[in-house]
């Protein structure tokens, strides 16, 4: 279930708790963080199926990128922070971002990229790089006015030769909100419900 559709029915429920701290996003700040990062994306000319780039630790505020991305009818590229400089410059390149985020956490690997375009620190600050929370604070909270479902845009490892991207059609259903397989075999196998909780043990960025 899309998490605006908790945000308009239970907007204070957690959507994402950190084990470790405790830390949690409610449905309705979250579904505010991700319009917010749609509006700004759309601030700076992205339109449907163009693409932007996540490299970023463990925080809970990853879901506001994505999620807002997904809603903003976007491809969104999610890189490890394990990969060398010429691995992730390739992949800015190969998919075509346009927009990169980085968490201030990995500024040593941030600033040796060289591919040119659009950057943003998320968590603090990297010489080179807006600010991501100033930029998405100047933003409204309200749903950019075309909204489609975006996709994830995957990379391989790279382990036999340069990381492999994934590019897939846009959902054929354009509401943000649509029922994909992954959640309807989820439900079927697991009984995944709304009040379903689940523990991510891999990296966010990791496609598992």
């Amino acid at each position: 279930m899309h998490p605006s559709v908790h945000a308009r029915s239970n907007p204070d429920k957690a959507a994402i708790i950190v084990a470790e701290t405790g830390e949690a996003i409610s449905y309705g700040e979250l579904d505010a963080a991700s319009n917010r990062a749609a509006q700004l994306f759309r601030s700076h000319g992205l339109g449907h199926e163009d693409v932007v780039a996540f490299m970023l630790d463990n925080t809970p505020h990853y879901y506001g990128l994505t999620w807002g991305a997904q809603r903003a009818g976007l491809r969104y590229v999610c890189i490890s922070s394990r990969l060398t400089q010429d691995e992730t410059d390739y992949i800015l390149e190969n998919s075509g971002a346009q927009i990169l985020i980085v968490s201030a956490s990995l500024a040593g690997a941030a600033q040796q990229l060289t591919t040119g375009i659009k950057r943003f620190a998320m968590g603090g600050d990297i010489p080179g790089y807006a600010s991501w929370e100033d930029a998405v604070g100047a933003m409204p909270a309200t749903p950019v006015a075309d909204e489609r479902a975006g996709v994830d845009m995957l990379y391989s490892s790279g382990t036999t030769g340069r990381p492999k991207g994934v590019r897939v059609p846009l959902p054929e259903d354009p509401a943000i909100d649509a029922t994909n397989s992954l959640v309807m075999l989820a439900s079927a196998v697991f009984q995944i419900n709304a009040d379903s909780i689940y523990l991510s043990p891999a990296p966010l960025y990791h496609a598992a």
